[in-house]
Formats: structure tokens, C-alpha cells, sequence
């Protein structure tokens, strides 16, 4: 279901900004105010969706089906568009769709997975989520190559979207962990302290992580031509795709060194996007962003839920994913503006800072670091 979703998503996700830019002639500030504001509208509904889940008996499927449907509409909405403010429309829509799904659907999955293995179930969807993710680049690149136009590419888009909602007919309900261990209700109190100190670092790195529309769009500034600049973003989803299962498995030993390590590649990956002396550079960079990524998203997820063991599972990724949202949009708007008014190489300076100062406070806040200090501070008695 991921796997269909995601090829219809990242097949016209690359042609956007280029649909918007050469096709409707909008300047790049409106490509950062669309990501902004899109992701900014569906903000709360990220929120309430996990938090309405949790509270209407655990029922995820409901949110899932309506989120995927509510993208595959906003698909549509962006290839009929006549000028960008019909693009902003179906942004919102689509963002909708993945504001209702994306906290339900991670909560399903938690509850589906037993607690030793959750790094290697988060990671396993998101290497199937991304081989979507690579097949729809590649497909756009060959339909650019023919000669197809833009808007012609994203109305192919439209055809796996809609078959995502044919495929959600073999999704299942999920009983929770604590459901089936106690079968009792488990506690819905205030979500634990250590759940806010992830999310703070988290939004510390986001405030600095804008949308991928901007690799996009440097890629296309440093030289590489429309086509180019799509097969590149698929080499990124490649890469991404087959390292996701591998390191998130690797992270049931020890989340937080795969996080940190991340942290590290995404500072490194921006400042090469910041001084980048040519087109050439832009694949080696592209490459290790898709393993700054592999090592992070669905890390992240088994991150929260390691922090959030009783049944809020789904208002925590709700709150997770709402703040993190809100931190993109100021991100995105925040790189329109650098952008356009300081230089292409302003908004990957601000992310690669932002991400150095989340790597430290990821580090100074690891239960590793605490673990390492008991033995020294406690003495043993004579």
C-alpha cells in the first residue's frame, strides 16, 4: 500500500517545483510558501488524528483510508492546475490526506510489532514506502525523456495514487501490545517526560530540515537540466530504500547512535549543498542525503514509541508529527526567503547548523551517556 502511494507521490513530487517555476511561472518564494503553507494547514489535523484514534477504541483504519483518499484528490487538483494558487489547493488537500493518515497508520504499525523488533518494522515500511519513492522518479524521468510535459507527467501520477485505495482493502485492524499482555485498559496518563525531551530535540533539527523542493531546486541552479535533476532525486530514493530496514534494524541495539550518526550526514550533506562548486557534486550529495534519511525517519518513529510504552501511542505520533510539521513550515518559508533575498546557499547553511546543534543535544540528553556515568558515580561498598 506504501510501496503504491509512494510512487504516485514521488513521481510528481520532483516535477512540481519545476511545473510551478517553468510551466506557471512562479517565482521560488511561492514554491516555499506552498510547502509552508501546506504543511502548516495540516498541522493540527496530525495531532488530532492520533489523539481521535486513541480515543474512538484504537481504530486506526478509518484515518488511514481517509488520509490516503484525501491525497490521491489532491492529486488531481494539482494537475488540472491553471496557475499556482490551484497547486497551493491541492497541496493543502494532499498534506490533509497525510496530516489524518500518518500518526493512525504508525500507531498501527507499532501495535502490529513486537517491542524488540520495532526499529526493523519501521524500517522495513519505509524501504518498501521508498522503493515507491524510486520507481516514481525514475518513471517521471523516462515519461521527461519522451517529451511529455509536466502537467501530462502529473496526470499520470494520478493512477497509482488511486490504486493505494484499492490495496488498503487487505489492511486489518491491530490489537495493542498492552490490549493482548493485559487485556485490560493500560494507562492513558500525560505523556512521559522522556517522550518531550525527543520531541524537542527533534524540532531543534526540523526547524532547520525545509522541504526537498530546495535540493530540487539547487540541483537545478548548480546546472543539472530537468530530467537530470529528477534521476538524481531517485538515486537518493535508491539509496534510501535499501539502508532504511538494515539501520533500523541495526537501531533495536541502540537507537540513538543511528540518530546521531544521521544528524552528522544531514549537516555534512547541506553544507556540501551550501558551497557545491558544480553540477557534478550534486549526486555524491543526493546519495549520502538518502542516508542521512535511511538513518532517521523510521529510526525516529521507534524512538517515540521506545519512550510512549502505554496505549497514547497514537496521540504521541500525533504530537510528534504536528510539531515537527510546524517546524517544517517555518523551515520552508524561512528558505523561500533566504533564498531569494540572501543567496541559494543561505537555507542549507541554516539547516546544517540546526542539525549540528540537535547531534549535541541528542548526545548530551542519551540515556547511553547516563548509563555510562552510574558506574563511576556510584562506588562500591567495601
Amino acid at each position: 500500500m506504501s510501496f503504491a502511494n509512494d510512487a504516485a507521490s514521488e513521481l510528481a513530487y520532483p516535477v512540481v517545483p519545476l511545473f510551478l517555476t517553468v510551466t506557471l511561472g512562479a517565482p521560488v518564494a511561492v514554491v516555499g510558501l506552498i510547502e509552508g503553507v501546506a504543511e502548516g494547514v495540516a498541522v493540527g489535523l496530525r495531532g488530532l488524528s492520533g489523539w481521535l484514534s486513541d480515543r474512538w477504541g484504537e481504530r486506526r483504519l478509518p484515518w488511514v483510508t481517509g488520509g490516503y483518499a484525501g491525497s490521491a484528490a489532491g492529486r488531481v487538483v494539482i494537475a488540472a492546475a491553471p496557475a499556482w494558487g490551484w497547486v497551493l489547493a491541492g497541496r493543502v488537500v494532499d498534506r490533509l490526506g497525510k496530516g489524518a493518515r500518518t500518526a493512525p497508520r504508525d500507531a498501527l504499525i507499532r501495535d502490529s510489532t513486537p517491542a524488540p523488533l520495532l526499529g526493523a518494522a519501521f524500517g522495513y515500511h519505509r524501504a518498501l514506502d521508498t522503493a515507491g519513492a524510486v520507481v516514481g522518479p525514475l518513471t517521471a524521468v523516462v515519461l521527461l525523456a519522451v517529451g511529455l510535459s509536466f502537467r501530462t507527467v502529473l496526470w499520470v501520477a494520478v493512477v497509482p495514487g488511486f490504486l493505494t485505495l484499492v490495496l488498503l482493502r487487505a489492511v486489518r485492524e491491530a490489537r495493542s501490545r498492552e490490549q493482548e499482555a493485559a487485556g485490560a485498559p493500560a494507562d492513558r496518563g500525560p505523556l512521559p517526560h522522556a517522550f518531550w525531551m525527543a520531541l524537542g530535540i527533534w524540532v531543534v533539527f526540523s526547524l532547520g530540515n525545509s522541504s526537498d523542493v530546495f535540493l530540487i531546486l539547487r540541483a537545478k541552479d548548480l546546472g543539472l537540466g530537468a530530467t537530470l535533476v529528477v534521476l538524481a532525486y531517485s538515486a537518493y530514493n535508491l539509496v534510501y530504500a535499501s539502508l532504511s530496514w538494515p539501520l533500523g534494524a541495526l537501531s533495536d541495539r541502540g537507537r540513538e547512535r543511528i540518530l546521531a550518526a544521521g544528524l552528522v550526514v544531514f549537516a555534512l550533506v547541506y553544507l556540501g549543498f551550501a558551497i557545491a562548486p558544480g553540477s557534478w557534486a550534486v549526486w555524491p550529495l543526493f546519495a549520502l542525503y538518502g542516508a542521512y534519511i535511511a538513518a532517521t525517519d523510521g529510526v525516529a518513529r521507534a524512538w517515540v514509541a521506545d519512550r510512549v510504552p502505554g496505549r497514547a501511542i497514537g496521540t504521541a505520533y500525533g504530537v510528534f508529527s504536528a510539531a515537527t510539521g510546524a517546524a517544517l513550515l517555518a523551515a520552508s518559508i524561512a528558505a523561500g526567503l533566504l533564498w531569494s533575498h540572501v543567496s541559494p546557499a543561505a537555507p542549507f547553511v541554516v539547516g546544517a547548523s540546526a542539525a549540528a546543534l540537535a547531534f549535541l543535544l541528542l548526545v548530551l540528553s542519551s540515556p547511553m551517556r547516563a548509563r555510562a556515568a552510574r558506574p563511576r558515580d556510584a562506588q562500591p561498598q567495601p
